[in-house]
């Protein structure tokens, strides 16, 4: 018999494919027959006696969700769009439709059904061609399982699904080995876990809320028939597109399920009778979805987890699995916080405005990112001035290569002076207008030596001589490259390091001591960041935006690891206070008066690049940092005679558009929170004249506006 069967069924392999015909036959009749048909060639069927270890329950990929702190969903992203259930959330509707119209004799043959075979054989060879096949629903989920493991590369799921009798043996094995070890009752909920039922839904409960909006357990007899239905062919069977189709499968599907018993024929003519009845739910997928605006914080998340080693050793580890989904992302974002953004961004930048804004607010002390929005929105469609491009970080995590920070880079400096000993109250000549200082020493020791370069300030009234206080009011340049060339670009850029802020682009600080005035292209986030050190009294934490993740596995969750904010001390308790009560002036009677907060104490600090092409305010109280910009992301547009959210200027200041900006978003964001206090240090006045009262009319420059702040020098070279 065993010498007489695989000949008379090769024979009518014509009709069926020699590629399923002699795959069913070995599998069916005795494993060792594959030599006799020389499949046992090197790369054919070497792995034939070797399952998967993650056969009994594939590794299906899931739509992943994305949290904010509250619980809320941001976003659901996917690679595939399911949602894996246990067979006791299926209607018994869909298990049977399945059954009764992909392999009717599911729960009385092996893994290979040669009764199916020879009946498919025999209806195939009466119309001469193929017109039914002979796989019974294990074949079809170990097939489906070798295209999952495919993933989304086009060569590997074209070696999955190609049609050799190598490929085919092996199939065959890994079902006889399935039926053994999982039986039937698994089997039918991994297959309708797995397959694909058209409209970007794979398993039968994506599939229920595509088209019905509903759960699989819940589905109505002549839903279940259709979903059942479309397996064989998604496409053509589309009850979105090809109604007709999708009628004429769905009754064939019912007239099957009585034919077999499951179902009445009254059961079947009723259900015949009823409408596709669709209810469908459009896919959502992506961080273009995100609520609240969140589409930027949802993209930095997916970076964030592509990037960090704790979720995979190579990136091809950390990609398989964020591609595999199934994953509960619970983040940092603070609703609230977020919500205020959103809102402040709104009132005061159009999306239409020649200029953009980016905002960001985090949690001194943990690094929790709370809120990260633009007022450019996520998107692919560039005439409604949308983006891709994250304004708030650097590029390394989907963002750009920066923008210069102006003046908000002097408490930097500040830092570094107190921390080197200098005190509050030093004070230097600074003149309206000098020539940086040289030499400078850098590090390494070099030494910064470029005789001739200009230095001025904002206008003409701003004349020395100053202390820390008053020039960190007024924001003084000439006070802070004086201070810079003191005590060296050294202890500036360590003091930078320490407090997180670096390049946006990657590249290293510059050696010259024009970075007291803000020439290095930083990102809002690394600027808030920053700046919580400030809050948290020295402690510098980097940046998180991870709280935890969960992955399905099966009916149950399993945590992974997620990276954590690591804090150091930046500087000490002493120069952080000092600090906060310079930049507590700032906010009471200095440049940022406009930001100022109501009912709590703030601090912060104003930026104004040279060329006006980016506006910054960054700042903080001792339990939320926030740092806004405001600028053209291409550095093309300069901020003079400019309408930004619907106010005309003639001259863009850091206190003028960044301030309200950023007063707005934090008096959102801290509402209803505590308002704790500074620990503030006593500076005396920097000079008995009266030019140190808060309360002494600013001064003008020449233009007449208001005297607020100027950062960067473009015409400084670097340290050589």
């Amino acid at each position: 018999m065993h010498n007489t069967r695989p000949t008379s069924l090769r024979e009518a392999a014509k009709f069926l494919g020699a590629s399923v015909l002699a795959g069913a036959v070995m599998a069916g009749l005795a494993v060792p027959a594959v030599g006799a048909l020389g499949l046992a060639a090197k790369g054919s069927v070497e792995s034939f006696d070797e399952l998967p270890a993650n056969m009994k329950t594939p590794p299906l990929s899931q739509r992943t969700t994305i949290l904010d702190a509250d619980g809320g969903r941001i976003a659901t992203v996917y690679s595939r769009d399911r949602t894996v259930v246990g067979i006791e959330q299926m209607s018994p509707y869909v298990r049977k439709a399945i059954v009764a119209i992909e392999d009717s004799r599911f729960y009385e043959h092996g893994a290979v059904d040669l009764k199916g075979v020879l009946r498919a054989l025999n209806r195939n060879a009466q119309s001469g061609e193929v017109t039914q096949g002979g796989s019974t629903l294990t074949q079809q989920y170990v097939k489906n399982v070798f295209v999952e493991e495919a993933g989304d590369d086009p060569t590997k799921v074209a070696e999955a699904t190609q049609q050799t009798i190598g490929r085919k043996i092996r199939e065959l094995k890994f079902a006889i080995q399935v039926e053994k070890e999982l039986g039937k009752k698994k089997i039918l909920e991994n297959y309708l876990n797995i397959t694909f039922f058209g409209q970007q839904a794979y398993g039968v409960e994506a599939a229920a809320q595509r088209y019905f909006s509903k759960s699989a357990k819940d589905l109505a007899l002549q839903e279940a028939a259709l979903l059942a239905g479309l397996v064989q062919s998604p496409s053509r069977y589309d009850p979105v597109n090809n109604e007709a189709e999708a009628v004429e499968r769905r009754n064939l599907v019912l007239q099957r399920m009585a034919e077999v018993g499951d179902i009445s024929s009254a059961d079947a003519e009723r259900a015949n009778k009823q409408p596709l009845g669709l209810k469908v739910s459009r896919p959502q997928n992506g961080c273009i979805t995100a609520v609240r605006d969140a589409g930027f914080f949802c993209d930095y998340v997916r970076q964030v987890f592509l990037d960090d080693p704790v979720f995979g050793r190579t990136e091809e580890e950390r990609a398989r699995l964020w591609n595999r989904g199934g994953l509960t992302i619970r983040t940092t974002l603070d609703p609230q916080a977020q919500d205020s953004v959103r809102t402040s961004v709104r009132k005061h930048v159009y999306q239409s405005d020649d200029v953009a804004t980016a905002a960001t607010v985090v949690e001194p002390g943990t690094g929790r990112i709370l809120a990260m929005g633009q007022s450019r929105p996520y998107g692919v469609d560039t005439k409604k001035q949308e983006t891709t491009l994250n304004l708030s970080v650097g590029s390394d995590k989907g963002g750009g290569a920066g923008y210069q920070p102006g003046s908000t880079f002097k408490p930097i400096v500040a830092a570094a002076a107190l921390e080197q000993g200098t005190p509050a109250t030093k004070r230097y000549s600074s003149p309206y207008e000098m020539d940086y200082p040289t030499p400078v020493s850098a590090c390494d020791g070099a030494t910064w030596n470029e005789p001739g370069v200009p230095v001025e300030n904002e206008n003409e009234s701003e004349v020395g001589p100053y202390g820390m206080k008053e020039a960190t009011a007024k924001s003084v340049n000439t006070y802070f490259v004086q201070l810079i060339s003191e005590i060296g670009i050294c202890p500036v850029t360590g003091m930078a390091k320490k407090m997180g802020v670096e390049r946006a682009d990657g590249g290293k600080m510059q050696q010259a001591p024009s970075i007291a005035l803000g020439t290095q292209e930083v990102s809002p986030l690394t600027m808030a960041s920053g700046y919580a050190a400030f809050a948290a009294r020295g402690m510098y934490c980097t940046p998180v935006a991870v709280e935890s993740v969960t992955r399905q596995v099966g009916d149950r969750s399993e945590p992974l690891k997620v990276p954590k904010s690591a804090c150091s001390r930046a500087m000490s308790e002493t120069t952080a206070d000092t600090v906060n009560t310079l930049l507590r002036g700032v906010v009471e009677d200095g440049t940022g008066r406009q930001a100022g907060l109501d009912g709590r104490p703030s601090a912060g600090k104003t930026g104004t690049t040279d060329f006006r092409y980016a506006a910054w305010f960054v700042g903080y109280t001792p339990n939320m940092a926030g740092a806004v910009w405001v600028g053209d992301p291409a550095h093309e547009r300069k901020m003079i005679d400019i309408s930004i959210g619907g106010q005309w200027h003639s001259k863009v200041f850091g206190g003028a558009v960044p301030g309200p900006i950023w007063r707005d978003m934090m008096s959102g964001a801290l509402s209803g929170k505590a308002a704790p206090d500074f620990t503030l240090v006593n500076i005396p006045d920097d000079r008995g004249d009266g030019a140190g009262d808060g309360n002494r009319e600013r001064g003008r420059d020449r233009n007449g506006d208001r005297d607020l702040d100027r950062g960067g020098d473009d015409g400084v070279r670097d340290a050589r």
